[in-house]
């Protein structure tokens, strides 16, 4: 007998990014300009990689600083919860994570922005979510910056997200938005999510502070990796 699969409705489009978005240039270069062409799927998609740890090997929880020193700007502490869409824990999903320092600065030969770099910040790290599909990340809150030939659009604060299933082909690539910045109603990419609800959802929520260290703002982010409301592909 054949396992039951459960079948889930395809998600609305307004709930996904618009593929390419206007005032980006570069989605136009990353979307396909043609219909993608659909092929089965052979074992070596849809049952690897075994052991996935040892080929995404955990890297560093903490960007806040190297060793004592501490890199500039708001420390902050995000706690990421990953969860299917009924709501339950994804145990072993490894997420990776990465974004600029607080001037606005990626640690990337490509960025051509002039904020100055901070030697005491790694903008990267990698971790696997626990049995209650919890990650916890100790960094500072990443500055605004502007993108280069746009005529004027700054990119409001935001931290990547990558999230990888027990196979290749399961991986989703998103953005987590702090609440309340001012860049977030006029920022393209998170607007190019028209349905509300569904930008909502790349929000952060700030925790109370009576419930964090006193030296650190707590937010927390929910990541849906499938189903009706999943967290958006950004």
């Amino acid at each position: 007998m054949k396992p039951r699969i459960a079948h889930l409705e395809r998600r609305d489009p307004a709930t996904q990014s618009e593929g390419v978005v206007a005032g980006y240039v570069q989605t136009s270069q990353r979307w396909p300009s043609q219909p993608l062409v659909r092929r089965p799927l052979t074992s070596s998609e849809l049952t690897g990689p075994r052991e996935l740890m040892r080929r995404l090997a955990p890297v560093r929880g903490d960007l806040a600083g190297h060793g004592a020193k501490r890199a500039l700007g708001q420390l902050i502490h995000i706690r990421t919860r990953v969860v299917d869409e009924d709501g339950g824990p994804v145990p072993g999903a490894v997420v990776e994570v990465w974004h600029c320092n607080a001037a606005g600065k990626y640690i990337h030969p490509n960025d051509s922005n002039d904020a100055p770099a901070d030697p005491n910040f790694y903008g990267a790290a990698r971790m696997v979510a626990g049995d209650s599909g919890l990650v916890e990340l100790r960094t500072i809150k990443p500055g605004a910056y502007p993108v280069p030939d746009t005529g004027g659009w700054w990119r409001p604060p935001h931290v990547h997200f990558s999230v990888w299933g027990r196979i290749w082909l399961s991986r989703l690539v998103t953005q987590m938005f702090f609440p309340g910045d001012p860049l977030n109603e006029s920022d393209p990419i998170l607007q190019a999510i028209r349905d509300a609800d569904a930008r909502n959802r790349c929000v952060a929520q700030l925790a109370p502070t009576a419930k964090g260290p006193q030296n650190a703002l707590v937010y927390d982010y929910q990541i849906v990796v499938r189903g009706r409301r999943a967290t958006p592909a950004l």
